[in-house]
């Protein structure tokens, strides 16, 4: 196949990739910062692709699910944007660290207050989450992205599984397995169980340096047997080598 060739297919696949994966890059998503653990609290972000050339997105509306709703939802402030937080009342009371709960936010909506996400940007609106559901794999978040121009784009089609994505899909939250701190949100339960965790990482430390200067003194020692070793194999092919050499010259 002639270079030229060869140039014209690749150029041709790569255009069809581009077009494949762009609407991927296009679509308002939600990722969590490390993972979202069942059970547990995290910070997920909602990022935000403006996808038009002649406008800016100036408003973010995510409404949050009521099949698992969630007690604590705190928005991180961003500059040149106001945040509503919006509670409903809840049909079926949460229990949350010994105190029932009956409202959760429902809608969280940031307004700009300047230009917003200009075309060729994107942007992140951060949020605290939790408690996570256990009794769930993923959680569906509905979202609306209005454009300077008034143009409303709703990304509220939910993804179902064995199908193709479809065109508006709505942001889903992948949760992974609980752990054995997943179900901390990074609050001490007590002094003593500090005063514990700073003893054994005292011990461990030191156990650490231990290990750390009993290596080296082995590194140091396996390292001048090393260098002898090759310095005894270094001389005896310097031996043969000689050995050969006047061979050589005696059959000459």
């Amino acid at each position: 196949m002639k270079a030229s060739r060869i140039a014209a297919v690749g150029a041709v696949a790569g255009v069809a990739v581009l077009t494949l994966s762009a609407p991927a890059f296009a679509h308002v998503s939600v990722q969590p910062e490390g993972e979202a653990a069942k059970g547990g609290y995290a910070v997920v972000n909602f990022k935000v692709p403006n996808e038009r050339d002649n406008a800016s997105t100036t408003k973010l509306e995510v409404t949050f699910p009521t099949d698992h709703p969630l007690a604590s939802v705190m928005p991180q402030p961003i500059d040149g944007w106001d945040v509503k937080v919006t509670k409903s009342k809840l049909d079926k009371p949460l229990e949350m660290h010994g105190k029932k709960i009956d409202e959760a936010v429902t809608k969280v909506t940031w307004t700009a207050d300047g230009d917003g996400v200009e075309p060729g940007f994107f942007q992140k609106f951060p949020v605290s989450v939790g408690t996570l559901p256990e009794d769930a794999d993923e959680l569906v978040f509905k979202a609306l992205q209005t454009y300077s121009n008034k143009e409303v784009v709703r990304w509220i089609e939910v993804p179902q599984e064995g199908q193709e994505e479809p065109d508006y899909p709505a942001p889903v939250l992948a949760l992974a397995e609980a752990s054995g701190a997943g179900h901390s949100h990074g609050a001490s339960d007590g002094g003593a169980e500090d005063a514990k965790s700073d003893e054994d990482a005292e011990k461990a430390s030191a156990e650490t340096t231990a290990t750390a200067d009993s290596g080296d003194a082995g590194g140091t020692d396996t390292t001048a047997r090393v260098l002898g070793i090759v310095g005894i194999v270094v001389g005896a092919a310097g031996v043969a080598y000689g050995v050969l050499a006047g061979r050589r010259r005696a059959d000459a």
